[in-house]
């Protein structure tokens, strides 16, 4: 068997990756999530948790052995060594981890969704077909992410502020999933890309 036909699925807080990536699983794609495997890691028994407790100590994990993200994060937030350290541990296992859940995907396709892609794109680069980016105006991201994460709008707006701009990840984006409308309009251009991949993937493992 051929490898995959593989997907990279970016956009910015509160673009819609998620809602996205649900609906091109309904559509029978194999879904994987590097922020789903992040957590998969630090979570208790989590393969990166030894590591990251050699370089920041036991007071960053919580009673059941998982870590405290919270703790992690204001330790690393104004230290850029700590951030290099932490993000050396955590990134080459979530690659990984990535790429063998995409060697042992069985879907039509693969959409692997990787939030920071410009950021991280000469790593994921390889593994990758084609990218699409889930894109809408900034002040939707920063409503949306608002109102889900329970954050005020200065928080998102630092948050993005962090984060690649709109027009950086644009211009890397094979296909662009403008999410500015409602869900129907969401699935409808998910439905059309949907098409392209499946036909796409065949060809790929006809080769």
């Amino acid at each position: 068997m051929g490898r995959s036909f593989r997907i990279g699925l970016g956009g910015g807080i509160g673009s819609g990756k998620s809602a996205a990536a649900a609906l091109f699983a309904e559509l029978g794609a194999t879904i994987v999530d590097t922020d789903a495997i992040a957590h998969e890691l630090t979570g208790p028994g989590g393969r990166a948790i030894p590591p990251i407790v050699e370089a920041f100590g036991a007071s960053i994990l919580h009673g059941d052995g998982s870590l405290d993200r919270a703790a992690l994060r204001a330790r690393v937030f104004s230290d850029g060594q700590a951030k290099r350290v932490l993000e050396a541990i955590l990134h080459p296992r979530i690659r990984e981890e990535a790429r063998l859940r995409c060697d042992g995907a069985r879907g039509a396709y693969v959409v692997l969704v990787i939030p920071l892609l410009v950021e991280h794109l000469a790593e994921y680069r390889p593994l990758l077909d084609r990218i699409a980016v889930v894109d809408c105006p900034e002040s939707l991201q920063l409503a949306r992410a608002a109102a889900r994460s329970g954050m005020d709008v200065e928080q998102v707006r630092a948050i993005m502020a962090t984060q690649s701009s709109r027009q950086e990840r644009l211009a890397i984006a094979d296909d662009v999933i403008t999410n500015q409308d409602d869900m129907p309009a969401l699935a409808r251009r998910v439905a059309e890309l949907h098409g392209r991949y499946a036909t796409l993937a065949k060809q790929n493992s006809a080769e």
